[in-house]
């Protein structure tokens, strides 16, 4: 659901005339600041007629709240986006661009995570690492452990050792891709050589090679 349906949503809920025994009424009790817990209910409205409202269950660190709260150049909509990036649900690629700029969202569409502040704020800063991921070459120091040591080497030995160590926002398929484009930057650099087929690789150093390396 992207931030144009929660406003018409909203606006529909402001319309009814009176409570019903799923909806109700409240009113806001304290100060004229903007009042905003986390995480935010998800509303499904894909059948006519229904409401489907689902709760995460896991409740934020407030300081998310104070965070959020302390920002009065924020609009709603940009209030509701990390919360939907925090759970991993998809956002639109202009809303992503709009997340960034403010300073909220890290990385890539169309898998960013929330910024570090945000994840400091919601004391999950070993998730933020995780998600974000090693410096690539981390990952390709990995790649040549494993050839120098265990070489040749196959495609699966090097998905097994780096698919894990991937950040989980990634798909499997992304995870593959990635994995693919480190050992073709280890290849045009000459640090690894192919001594089997394209369909069938088998990864070895150069100096094992013995100058019958594919590449």
């Amino acid at each position: 659901m992207n931030h144009g349906e929660h406003i018409a949503l909203i606006d529909r809920l402001r319309a009814q005339p009176s409570e019903t025994e799923w909806f109700e009424f409240k009113r806001s009790r304290c100060e004229p600041q903007r009042r905003r817990s986390f995480p935010l209910p998800d509303y499904d409205l894909t059948k006519p007629g229904q409401v489907a409202v689902t709760l995460t269950g896991r409740i934020l660190d407030e300081r998310y709240t104070q965070l959020l709260m302390a920002r009065a150049d924020l609009d709603l909509a940009q209030v509701m986006l990390p919360d939907r990036v925090q759970k991993g649900l998809p956002i639109a690629r202009e809303d992503h661009r709009r997340l960034k700029d403010a300073g909220l969202v890290e990385g890539r569409y169309p898998n960013p995570i929330v910024a570090a502040a945000i994840a400091r704020a919601t004391g999950e800063v070993g998730r933020h690492i995780l998600e974000r991921g090693f410096e690539r070459q981390y990952y390709l120091d990995l790649i040549l452990a494993l050839v120098r040591t265990h070489g040749p080497v196959e495609r699966r030995d090097v998905d097994q050792t780096l698919v894990p160590k991937l950040p989980d926002r990634l798909t499997t398929e992304q995870k593959l891709r990635r994995v693919h484009n480190l050992l073709q930057e280890l290849r045009r650099a000459e640090k690894v050589v192919n001594r089997g087929s394209r369909a069938h690789p088998k990864w070895v150093v150069p100096d094992v090679a013995d100058g019958q390396g594919r590449r």
